[in-house]
């Protein structure tokens, strides 16, 4: 059975949000190689021993730290599919989470939160493509499914990381409403 969040003690919150802000300041500052738990429980004025009351190890850590963001992304985009609303609630949620996502998006430092960001948006993606009911486009240019799913999720997390590494220079609502144009003058 998964708890939500609503039902975990604040301090549990509290607690996880300091290690993820002192780990994403550490990171800010040195190699990933070279962040220790002491050093990660000292920057988040926590005891190391709590630290281990919540993860086993740092690998645990950015193992629940990216399950983290998942949810919070998913809870962020309300279909299946990714349209303008979408995309534009999900870069309003990175824009309010720049350190973080800037960090661990746009380096490419800690692969495990860039997978699992572009496996969701993937799957988003393909729930799109086989749910447009006019398939004559992929039929008329010759244009494989698959490569369809590839080009348009490598085209949005790109997209993102491009944004992030460019200290987002668009409000997230132009660059949705940019990417949707794309999307559809391309494909009509």
């Amino acid at each position: 059975m998964t708890r939500k969040k609503g039902n975990i003690d604040p301090r549990i919150l509290r607690t996880r949000k300091l290690l993820k802000d002192a780990f994403v300041g550490l990171l800010q500052e040195m190699d990933i190689e070279n962040i220790t738990v002491n050093r990660l429980a000292e920057h988040a004025t926590i005891n190391r021993v709590t630290f281990y009351l919540h993860y086993k190890d740092i690998p645990d850590m950015l193992e629940k730290m990216a399950d983290e963001m998942i949810e919070e992304i998913n809870n962020v985009l309300d279909n299946k599919s990714i349209e303008i609303n979408e995309v534009g609630n999900l870069l309003e949620h990175i824009a309010e989470n720049a350190d973080f996502y800037k960090t661990i998006l746009a380096s490419k430092v800690v692969p495990i939160f860039r997978e699992r960001l572009t496996i969701l948006l993937r799957d988003r993606i393909v729930s799109e493509v086989e749910k447009q009911k006019d398939k004559s486009l992929l039929l008329k240019t010759g244009i494989q499914k698959d490569i369809l799913i590839w080009y348009k999720s490598s085209a949005l997390i790109g997209m993102i990381i491009s944004w992030l590494q460019n200290d987002m220079p668009y409000s997230p609502s132009f660059l949705a409403k940019q990417y949707t144009l794309l999307q559809n003058n391309y494909w009509r």
